[in-house]
């Protein structure tokens, strides 16, 4: 009973903010190890899926590089088949020993020759370009889910710190940090610069602002 009135008594001591942040904290602490835990889940999840469709992607690339070279002769496009073609065909057409209606035959397999490249070139140039467009895309979706990182980083920080506050608010005051050394050490776990600009109160200018991306 007496131990049961020294515990009341020294919890009663205890100031009513220090025992609403020893309470509050540990919730905080737990969210956001359940956010970062889940977004990295779900990045995870994303970056599987796009893995898997780069090998397609790339085979896509190489089939449309392919058709290309094997259609370019000549003049180094498509339709240089279609003139090579004409140039081979073209001393038959004057030939004296060339039936009749060899001319006009000779015509009808160049129209059919023109007209088939012109629709592989037609098929292939919008499927050239779209190929590269959604490969570019790809890859900025990959510079997107890497700041996952990032912000995984900023959030274990920010558990760590809580959770060393936690601890702090269980001490003696004379064991009280200082605010500015607290902070201090803080800023020197920083590995980027929005978490400095975000420490010194600076805009937010996001991840975005850096130069390059910077990956860990």
């Amino acid at each position: 009973m007496h131990t049961t009135t020294d515990n009341a008594a020294a919890e009663q001591a205890v100031p009513p903010l220090v025992r609403l942040c020893s309470g509050v904290l540990p919730v905080w602490a737990r969210h956001l190890a359940a956010s970062r835990a889940q977004s990295e889940t779900a990045v995870s999840e994303m970056m599987q899926a796009f893995a898997s469709i780069s090998p397609h992607l790339q085979a896509a690339q190489r089939q449309s590089q392919e058709i290309t070279a094997a259609l370019s002769q000549g003049d180094g496009t498509i339709t240089g088949l279609a003139q090579a073609c004409e140039s081979a065909l073209a001393p038959l057409r004057g030939h004296a020993g060339l039936p009749a209606g060899g001319a006009a035959a000779i015509d009808t397999a160049l129209a059919l020759v023109h007209n088939a490249v012109q629709a592989i070139e037609q098929i292939n140039t919008p499927f050239s370009h779209e190929t590269y467009a959604v490969a570019a895309q790809v890859e900025r979706m990959y510079i997107g889910f890497q700041y996952q990182d990032r912000i995984s980083q900023m959030i274990a920080l920010l558990e760590s710190d809580i959770a060393r506050l936690q601890e702090s608010l269980g001490s003696s005051a004379s064991d009280t940090p200082d605010l500015q050394a607290w902070l201090s050490r803080l800023e020197a776990q920083y590995a980027m610069a929005e978490q400095r600009q975000s420490h010194a109160g600076g805009p937010d200018t996001g991840a975005a602002a850096d130069n390059e991306t910077t990956f860990f």
